[in-house]
């Protein structure tokens, strides 16, 4: 990348970024965190939650110090609840080994659970002005257009060449230049769709424009096809409120909180029969609206039915596969961790 590219990007960078929360005060502690909530996740999605978070957990002590449940609370319609996990993990290293205190050097980001090239890069630039690359899908996209480059960019070896190339021109303002490419991806330089050429600071020098292949860039692999799983939710609800239970501790949405649910799409009658064999008395019974939620390699397509049943006797024997316990609505609201899956669900649930 030549200087007179560099300079373009910043003058533009500096004239046309938006105002995000993130950039306002960027300690490596805020900086993390809004860079881990951005992974997989929207902007304008991002930012009330982001907001949120940082009142509960202002710092690493207190993110280190949170309850599980309550964290993933706080997490909750973010998705990629590993993310979390692994900053508690993360916050707990700094506690430990760094007297709480973020650092700001590549090195020793990188060692801390849950950060990779990119994030690590990320932090230190921005919050730390190391001259350290941050390489995402967006400065892939950019610097393969830019270049007129075939390379995969799901190769590794490539992702390696463009962290070379840019730690080698990287400026004195290494922070502001990595926000500047993340912008130029995010804006201008878009994955989807046409992108705004005519606004890119780069539109004289862009290979692909040039060579007309934009559309063609990035070469990547093909998204592997996603599994489909077909679900059938019961909505148990009761006296003692509505029923819930907890996924397993390993997993998809491991340790969360869910409705119920059986494998395939049930009948009534099939539904009917499953909750009286596992100890319940149903009292009504109502089909509800179909949903499909996606995750990134599987697809839930679920049915659902509501359920109103009678009250048990605690001494009543349960079959052993009820491992439902129930709360009031007002509890799953405050308290119990639901995923975004469910949340076309929610308006049966809580009041």
């Amino acid at each position: 990348m030549k200087q007179k590219e560099i300079q373009s990007l910043l003058a533009w960078y500096y004239e046309n970024k938006r105002s995000l929360p993130w950039r306002e005060n960027p300690d490596a502690y805020r900086v993390w965190v809004s860079e881990i909530m951005l992974q997989q996740t929207r902007v304008e999605a991002v930012k009330p939650y982001y907001k949120r978070f940082l009142e509960k957990y202002p710092d690493v002590l207190a993110l280190a110090d949170a309850r599980e449940e309550e964290l993933l609370k706080y997490w909750e319609g973010l998705g990629y609840y590993n993310r979390v996990r692994n900053m508690q993990k993360a916050a707990i290293q700094v506690r430990d080994n760094y007297n709480g205190i973020m650092p700001t050097r590549y090195d020793y980001l990188i060692e801390l659970s849950g950060i990779g090239p990119y994030t690590a890069g990320a932090v230190a630039s921005i919050a730390g002005g190391e001259k350290a690359p941050a390489v995402d899908g967006n400065v892939l996209r950019i610097m393969t257009r830019l270049n007129g480059d075939y390379s995969n960019i799901s190769v590794p070896s490539t992702i390696k060449a463009i962290q070379m190339e840019l730690a080698e021109c990287m400026p004195d303002v290494p922070g502001d230049f990595n926000q500047a490419l993340m912008e130029l991806g995010a804006t201008v330089c878009l994955p989807n769709g046409e992108p705004k050429c005519e606004e890119c600071p780069w539109k004289s020098s862009c290979k692909a424009r040039k060579q007309g292949i934009i559309s063609e860039l990035p070469v990547k692999n093909k998204p592997v096809k996603r599994r489909i799983e077909k679900r059938t939710l019961i909505l148990l609800s009761g006296s003692r409120g509505i029923a819930l239970r907890k996924r397993p501790a390993k997993g998809l949405l491991a340790g969360m909180y869910e409705i119920p649910a059986l494998s395939g799409h049930l009948r009534e009658e099939e539904v009917l029969e499953y909750v009286k064999e596992i100890g319940y008395h149903p009292l009504h019974i109502k089909q509800i609206e179909d949903h499909v939620h996606i995750f990134s390699h599987i697809e839930w397509h679920m049915k659902a039915f509501l359920l109103r049943i009678d009250e048990i006797s605690d001494s009543m024997k349960k079959d052993k596969r009820n491992d439902f316990f129930f709360v009031e609505p007002d509890e799953i609201k405050d308290k119990f961790p639901l995923p975004s899956a469910f949340a076309p669900y929610r308006k049966y649930i809580e009041r």
